[in-house]
């Protein structure tokens, strides 16, 4: 369901930057569940190229159970610019979740002006992916903006609307990337490595698809995904403690 739009996203990076693979440890770059009733397989690429640090996507398919594509773009440690979070979700071909954003990483009025605020016009064009939906995993005013696209919708919806949203925030993130200056202050560079971390922490302790990986992939599996690939900066609680 959701391949088309990986298959837009690898040729819009091979063709705007010079892509290097990036490792993901063995064993995590490909896995295949016989359980239940539904085989799924999940499979992950990763790049870096000089503007993007980590360009990671990962995509689940169980047929007709569950069609999954998820997708996080971290810059440089060079560039302030926010995060670029993609996670289509379809179980059944009945319920369809979709989130799209720019997730910035400080919360802070000057930020959201510079790359926050370049969003609203897209945004306003897509009310229907725009649904106000409640978050029940996460702060919405953390590492979210308000311009978020997030949206229980159907699979026509999906093929159409949100194609034509998902090429409209990959062209602007790219814009943005292309306009934005270096960091060159130490200090500068070291606040958004920080901030790029907290990201993964905070994000590893509260993504709901952990269980979703256990119920194919088995705990373990899913744990290494978690801390090892998804979200690599973040220390397991077990261990932070």
């Amino acid at each position: 369901m959701y391949k088309p739009f990986l298959e837009f996203l690898e040729k819009e990076l091979f063709k705007r930057f010079s892509l290097q693979p990036r490792p993901i440890p063995s064993g995590l770059e490909l896995k295949v569940s016989e359980r239940g009733r539904n085989p799924a397989t999940i499979r992950s690429w990763c790049y870096q190229c000089p503007e993007l640090r980590k360009i990671r996507y990962t995509y689940i398919d169980a047929g007709e159970g569950a069609q999954i594509f998820n997708s996080v773009i971290y810059p440089s440690y060079h560039y302030d610019l926010p995060l670029l979070g993609i996670d289509f979700l379809s179980f059944g071909k009945v319920k369809n979740l979709v989130v799209l954003d720019f997730q910035p990483l400080f919360p802070d009025e000057k930020y959201q002006q510079k790359y926050i605020e370049p969003l609203k016009f897209l945004h306003d064009n897509y009310p229907d992916l725009a649904q106000g939906l409640e978050m029940k995993f996460y702060d919405a005013n953390q590492y979210f903006s308000k311009y978020l696209l997030f949206a229980k919708t159907d699979p026509h919806t999906v093929s159409t609307r949100l194609y034509e949203a998902y090429q409209d925030y990959l062209n602007l993130y790219w814009q943005m990337l292309q306009q934005a200056q270096p960091l060159t202050d130490p200090e500068d560079i070291q606040r958004i490595v920080k901030a790029q971390k907290d990201y993964d922490q905070y994000s590893a302790e509260r993504d709901p698809a952990s269980g979703l990986f256990s119920s194919y992939f088995g705990h373990e599996w899913s744990e290494k995904f978690l801390y090892e690939f998804l979200f690599e900066d973040a220390v397991p609680l077990a261990v932070a403690k």
